[in-house]
């Protein structure tokens, strides 16, 4: 019994003892993987953690979000358009108009008694009506027109006319937005210029044409461009004017550029700049050559070059000569400090086949003051003036509101901006202790860890990694210093901390104003090709004349501002010398104070289009060329930036979040409204307005609610429009030279004032406008 029984024990044990093998066997082999998968995954963490979840690399991603928050934010509200409906602009849908590193050229037209008194259009208050452009302003061909024609346009420039009888054409250079390359439009206008119409292009080659000089010799039309990437003159002759030319010869085979031909004492004349050649100044170079015919040939003149001098003394033409008081007089370009910065006129005192003396005259021509809102407020490289049958003189130029490269530099500053945001952030992280070393230690000279392969191979013995190792040692060093001197613990480090902080949020904010705002220009918006000018009027005390002064300073720099009338209601004017204007400024002292005056008949105002703005109100130009924009759309109504909606019974004043509440308004505040100055002056000063006036007097209040009653009592239709403005800031709070202090007391007299003008004009509750979602970019 016991042996069997231990033989029994024995095979159990035997039994257990194989399968308790295989089962230590088995957990052996379970241990070893939860071993490994538990070392791979302490070790991937301590990799994650030491790697990518570092206290510094944590910190400078939350800088990153706090900064980038913070640009997007100021990028929103600076440059954020969604206002702009898709289409309303070219170059926002379209591929003309693209942002050029050449610029943003474009075409304005001038008159004047003689080419030294030359005008502006607008200065003429040439009339079109069926826009309600009054006046006609500059510039009057733009990539926009000629892209909307169809003909795809990133800039146009020199510009040449050609004049038979009533009928004026243009040529110009325009760059192709698709080939990048310059061809030869062509418009025609039968106004004087005051319109265009684009035929098309007149000369399309595979190489860039430009600077299109027109001219007639025996009946027949020529015309010879600039094709210096040919590396040869050519002259071209018309076959079916404007639009078909021939080659008719090479004229020179050199690469010139902005040539002309003119005959002068029975002699023709070419005048060109050959800048291939070695030694030459680029724009700084002058040829002439001289035949008994145009067609040539041409004998080269005997002080050629004639300059080879300063790029800014005018030696590259400018435009086509031309005779006054029987002197000849050359147009040459100042490329300074730009290329094309202005034009400079010459007078030619000697020309023959061996001498030739020009002097430089006055040109009396006024530089642009608006800077970059102006069309060429930064340079104008090109001038063309002839004069008419009638005696006038007409001339076109050209004009860019940016230097040459701006796109360039901006991408630059920009970026450099960005960069120096990503080194505050360093420096923040040095300070607070997040970022231990500025550069990797196995960078640095002391560092005696281990190297990889690759960076001993880098570091083998060379003065160049020996700089490179101190340099960097010497920098984790500074960082160092750095946390031991300032302590952000303390006040004062606290204060450096912040200092630091806001020169970050400033450099990111001008990165994206470089990057992403533009080349900085609040421009007029077209209307059907054309631009047009109004008048600001705004009436004020002497209590505000530091609102004026602002007001002024602010306002005159706005592209479509022609002229600014100031109503003095009270107390002594300021002098015209107190206000800082780049346009002309009117101040019109009135003998009452009364808020009637805001609307007397003024014949002295050269525009159709008034802006009757409060001079404490502050908002952006681009705001204010918007609302101009939609007046001309709808110039029979008043529009403006401040809605209300009136209704109930008995009618109560509210403001504008009422209106927004009830999604809809019905009348404009006049204090910031575009209006027709003929059409609601004479309603304002009408028979049947006498009563109303008399109300606005005894309250002192309500000018603008009587103009609303007015307008609607003349129209069945619409007669309001609001345009919805990015911001708008009342100045008066700071001054505390409010004129409505008490709104309660405002709002109840302004009830009175509703009750009365009902009675004697009607309701305005049926005129209910709702808010376009599309054009004021509110979610209703």
């Amino acid at each position: 019994m016991g042996v069997p029984g231990a033989i029994g024990v024995g095979g159990v044990g035997a039994a257990a003892g194989g399968s308790n093998g295989t089962t230590a066997g088995s957990c052996c082999w379970d241990v070893n993987l939860k071993c490994l998968f538990r070392w791979r995954w302490e070790y991937q963490q301590h990799f994650l953690h030491h790697r990518f979840f570092s206290s510094g690399l944590m910190f400078f991603l939350c800088c990153l979000v706090l900064y980038g928050s913070i640009g997007m934010l100021f990028g929103w509200l600076m440059f954020n358009k969604s206002y702009v409906s898709a289409g309303s602009v070219v170059g926002l849908n379209s591929v003309g108009c693209q942002e050029d590193n050449e610029g943003s050229w474009s075409i304005g037209l001038f008159y004047g008694d003689s080419p030294f008194s030359l005008k502006p259009i607008e200065a003429m208050n040439v009339w079109k009506n069926e826009s309600a452009a009054w006046p006609v302003a500059n510039p009057v061909v733009t990539c926009a027109s000629v892209s909307d024609a169809g003909f795809l346009s990133n800039f146009v420039a020199d510009p040449f006319l050609y004049v038979q009888g009533d009928t004026i054409y243009l040529f110009y250079e325009t760059k192709n937005s698709i080939t990048m390359q310059g061809d030869i439009g062509v418009a025609k206008s039968t106004d004087k210029g005051a319109t265009w119409q684009q035929l098309g292009i007149a000369l399309d080659e595979d190489w860039h044409l430009s600077y299109p000089y027109v001219f007639n010799h025996l009946d027949k039309i020529y015309m010879i461009p600039e094709g210096s990437a040919k590396g040869e003159l050519r002259l071209y002759r018309a076959v079916n004017f404007p639009l078909q030319w021939t080659l008719e010869k090479v004229i020179i085979k050199k690469p010139l550029v902005d040539s002309f031909i003119i005959k002068h004492g029975g002699e023709y004349w070419l005048f060109g700049s050959d800048h291939s050649g070695f030694g030459t100044k680029k724009n700084g170079q002058l040829e002439i050559w001289h035949s008994s015919s145009p067609l040539g040939p041409w004998k080269p003149h005997k002080k050629n070059p004639i300059y080879n001098i300063d790029k800014s003394l005018g030696a590259r033409n400018g435009g086509r000569p031309f005779l006054y008081e029987g002197n000849l007089y050359r147009i040459g370009q100042d490329c300074g400090e730009t290329y094309g910065r202005r034009v400079r006129v010459f007078k030619v005192e000697v020309l023959t086949k061996d001498d030739y003396k020009e002097v430089e005259v006055s040109f009396g021509f006024e530089e642009p003051r608006k800077g970059r809102n102006a069309w060429n407020g930064a340079r104008c490289h090109h001038l063309d003036v002839q004069q008419l049958s009638s005696g006038k003189w007409l001339a076109v130029m050209d004009g860019d509101r940016v230097p040459s490269g701006d796109s360039v530099r901006r991408f630059i500053l920009g970026y450099a901006s960005l960069a120096a945001v990503t080194a505050i952030v360093v420096v923040l992280g040095v300070l607070l202790g997040a970022v231990k070393c500025i550069i990797p230690l196995n960078w640095c000279a002391y560092y005696s860890g281990k190297r990889s392969d690759s960076l001993l191979v880098w570091e083998r013995p060379n003065a160049f990694s020996s700089k490179v190792r101190r340099f960097c040692g010497r920098l984790n060093r500074v960082a160092s210093t750095l946390r031991v001197k300032i302590r952000p613990n303390t006040w004062a480090g606290r204060l450096v901390l912040a200092v630091i902080f806001t020169i970050g949020v400033a450099l990111i904010c001008a990165s994206v104003k470089y990057i992403y705002g533009g080349n900085g220009a609040e421009e007029p918006y077209p209307l059907k090709g054309s631009y047009s000018q109004f008048t600001l009027l705004t009436m004020t005390y002497d209590a505000r004349l530091w609102n004026l002064k602002m007001y002024v300073k602010h306002y005159s720099r706005c592209s479509s501002i022609k002229e600014i009338v100031v109503v003095w209601n009270k107390g002594t004017p300021p002098k015209l010398s107190d206000l800082d204007s780049v346009v002309p400024v009117r101040i019109r002292v009135e003998n009452q104070n009364s808020l009637n005056n805001r609307f007397k008949m003024d014949e002295l105002i050269k525009t159709r289009a008034v802006l009757e703005l409060d001079d404490d109100i502050m908002m952006t130009c681009d705001d204010i060329e918007r609302g101009f924009n939609v007046w001309r759309q709808h110039p029979d109504r008043i529009v403006g930036f401040y809605p209300r909606l009136i209704s109930g019974s008995p009618l109560k004043y509210r403001g504008e979040k009422y209106a927004r509440k009830h999604k809809g308004y019905n009348m404009i505040l006049t204090g910031a409204a575009f209006m027709d100055s003929k059409l609601a002056f004479e309603r304002y000063w009408g028979e049947e307005a006498k009563a109303g006036r008399e109300v606005v007097d005894k309250y002192f209040n309500c000018e603008d609610v009587l103009l609303n009653y007015l307008y609607a009592n003349a129209s069945t239709s619409a007669t309001v429009e609001y345009v919805r403005p990015t911001w708008a800031i009342d100045t008066s709070k700071f001054s505390g030279a409010a004129i409505s202090r008490n709104t309660q007391v405002h709002y109840k007299i302004r009830s009175s004032c509703l009750q009365k003008f009902s009675e004697m004009y009607g309701s305005l509750g049926g005129r209910k406008l709702e808010f376009d979602r599309r054009k004021d970019g509110w979610d209703l």
